[in-house]
């Protein structure tokens, strides 16, 4: 999951469609003389619950993601002025009619177009491993169209967010123009680290590093162009070009380090970052046939043109010469190719799926600091799977089975591996009215190695350290149990849960002693497993005018690799407050990142505090707020190898004040947007030099 810290650095559901699912809306809005009878806020679905975004919110929202925001799903953390959703803090899968999409795309959705948010908390085995998925289903104009700009700055740093957004619709098409440019310079930062080095002899080195200050640069943008054709009940064709492209992108941090060995305290500069564009292209088509039956079809290119470096230096306060001196400097060519085809048949009360699909990953890695030694990766997926859905008054059952091999390969040294992989997966809901339901639901899926964990060529990391990845890591699996209780009373909706996550050959870091050099490489451990209790209540404290929810989950985590096997204990959560009244939006929000186990590495991300202020006019919307008012900033990580033990903060020592501007207008009448029922998966890999 990308940090909060990147996206505030750098300003920063396919779920089952009503022709697929063949389940309708169980209550929409209704009409009578002047009297409106308003769905109500929230329906639990035996695969989802479905939100109907008031008129007040629609009202109070600018975008997207404010309106996200403002209906307050308990377990999610949504930041508008981030660019950020997440549950428990994992990522979040965003769709829009069943096109994956990202969170720019949703934040560049008119309030006005979104029928209703889809939230499956279970998704089924065509999400391809995904946590959790939104699905925002919007209607748009059949003439006409829409425009959207906004603009967010920083008061006391080169930080802010800028987003313009055009729809044009003729008659069944429609042409989608868009993207958006996040900018941070500069912006100050200082890390405190310390570390014990612990040799096999049983002696040991600590160093602690005091911080001399650093800075950030992570500029990023986007642009992209979507057209999409649709004839009601019988074909839609969608075809997207986008690039995602890096210009700046660099962590640079100054210290003295001083060791417990009596030597000469030393400055040192640590530095890592990359740049790079993503261009990509992708083509769906789905056709109706008779007897409730489709046929889909999706397939992506994706391109990674860049690279990525870092810079280690030590050298004495009063000396010009470098006591260690290393660049790692790795420029990239990575392709990906990925194609899926579903079929789908529908009943009354059932609906069952099929589906296969191919991702072929190409990588180039040229070490230009190794005299421009190049690499060649080969990864090749192949995923089948099947799926049946089958409703019983008041139960609903879903299984299915998915298979995936994987073949992984480097051309030069001819190391590599293959892997067979099943997928099981179902889920049972027992809806007891349309207040309470149990939902049951087991969930796997597979996490393949990436290139950096992958590429046997060493890396130095400081004097010290060095990495080596591991051609013949596995992929690895990961299962879930999940039982939550859906709960609906007067001005009360939540949940409560417990899931328990097992993956018995996880991959992890390794660090060993290889003569005197400190070796991290990467092993398919002996399993992680953990136990979550949480609670997601929304509680309306006054009607139309305070709402408060929030998500609080107690975890214990067990990790066991070569060598060690620990425990880890930890809270985390997030709560959020709206107070509405006479147009204006008061809202704060609080965050607390995981702790997390992860090999012998406890990482967690920001604690996150966020107050804001808006006020909408017409077509108009501004805003004014600070990220991080209260408490210091930390990002960070802990190691508790026995021959490394370390502590690392990120921190910042300001506040971000801030302020933005919209405009959004659109015109003409209201049809189905088109969306897609499936999205094949694939990204380009990218390498990772260096860095702490």
């Amino acid at each position: 999951m990308k940090s909060i810290l990147t996206l505030v650095l750098a300003m920063t559901a396919s779920t089952v469609a009503n022709a697929q699912s063949g389940i309708n809306d169980t209550i929409q809005a209704r009409e009578l003389q002047e009297i409106v009878i308003e769905a109500p806020k929230v329906i639990h679905k035996p695969d989802m619950d479905v939100f109907f975004p008031s008129k007040k919110a629609v009202e109070n929202s600018r975008n997207g993601v404010q309106l996200l925001s403002n209906l307050m799903i308990p377990s999610l953390s949504v930041s508008d002025v981030l660019g950020s959703i997440t549950s428990g803090g994992m990522s979040v899968q965003v769709r829009i009619n069943g096109r994956q999409v990202t969170v720019n795309d949703i934040k560049n959705l008119l309030p006005s177009t979104i029928k209703r948010v889809e939230w499956i908390e279970n998704p089924g085995l065509r999400y391809n491993g995904a946590n959790t998925v939104l699905n925002f289903i919007v209607v748009n104009p059949t003439i006409g169209g829409s425009l959207m700009l906004s603009a967010t700055q920083a008061m006391n740093t080169a930080w802010g967010q800028y987003n313009p957004s055009a729809k044009f619709n003729f008659g069944r098409s429609q042409l989608e123009i868009g993207g958006n440019y996040k900018l941070t310079e500069n912006l100050k930062t200082h890390r405190d680290y310390t570390e014990t080095f612990t040799y096999p002899d049983q002696q040991s080195l600590t160093r602690h590093e005091i911080s001399r200050g650093g800075k950030i640069n992570s500029s990023t943008g986007n642009f992209g162009v979507t057209y999409s054709y649709t004839k009601p009940d019988t074909t839609v064709f969608v075809i997207e070009a986008h690039d995602a492209f890096s210009p700046k992108n660099k962590d640079e941090y100054n210290g003295l380090m001083s060791s417990s060995n009596g030597d000469p305290d030393v400055l040192l500069t640590d530095a890592s970052g990359s740049n790079g564009s993503r261009p990509s292209l992708s083509l769906y088509w789905e056709h109706h046939f008779k007897g409730n039956q489709l046929l889909v079809m999706d397939f992506k290119s994706e391109f990674f043109i860049g690279r990525s470096f870092s810079d280690y230096i030590e050298q004495l306060p009063d000396s010009r010469e470098y006591l260690t001196d290393i660049h790692t400097n790795i420029k990239d060519r990575n392709q990906v190719y990925a194609v899926e085809a579903d079929y789908i048949k529908n009943w009354r009360k059932s609906r069952f799926t099929a589906g296969a699909s191919y991702t072929a990953n190409r990588n180039r890695s040229t070490y230009e600091n190794l005299g421009g030694e190049v690499y060649h990766q080969r990864q090749d997926k192949v995923y089948l799977f099947a799926e049946y859905f089958q409703r019983l008054n008041k139960f609903t059952f879903t299984a299915g089975i998915g298979v995936q091999y994987t073949d992984l390969l480097f051309r030069e040294t001819d190391l590599g591996s293959t892997s067979w992989n099943f997928r099981p997966q179902a889920s049972l809901t027992y809806r007891i009215n349309g207040k309470h339901q149990f939902r049951l639901n087991f969930q796997s899926w597979q996490s393949n190695p990436s290139l950096a964990e992958t590429n046997p060529t060493p890396q130095q990391i400081d004097g010290f350290q060095w990495r080596i990845g591991n051609p013949d890591l596995k992929t690895s699996n990961n299962y879930s149990l999940t039982l939550r209780y859906n709960f609906r009373m007067p001005r009360v909706y939540g949940q409560f849960g417990i899931r328990a996550f097992t993956s018995p050959n996880a991959i992890t870091p390794l660090l060993q002693w290889e003569d005197e050099k400190l070796v991290k490489t990467y092993e398919n451990s002996h399993g992680l497993r953990n136990l979550s209790f949480f609670i997601s209540p929304q509680i309306e404290v006054i009607p139309d005018w305070l709402m408060v929810s929030g998500h609080l989950q107690w975890r214990i985590e067990r990790m066991r690799g070569t060598g060690y096997s620990l425990t880890n204990r930890s809270w985390s959560g997030n709560t959020s407050v709206m107070l509405n009244h006479w147009g204006f939006t008061l809202s704060g929000q609080y965050v607390r990142a995981q702790r997390q186990l992860r090999g012998e590495n406890i990482s967690w991300g920001e604690d996150l505090n966020i107050i804001d202020l808006s006020y909408n006019w017409k077509q108009w919307g501004f805003s004014a707020g600070c990220i991080f008012p209260f408490g210091q900033y930390d990002l960070g990580s802990k190691s508790l190898s026995k021959w490394n033990t370390n502590e690392r903060h990120i921190r910042t020592d300001f506040q971000i004040p801030y302020i933005g501007l919209s405009y959004n207008i659109n015109w003409g009448r209201q049809k189905r947007k088109a969306g897609k029922i499936i999205n094949v998966s694939g990204d380009a890999d990218q390498s990772k030099a260096g860095g702490k």
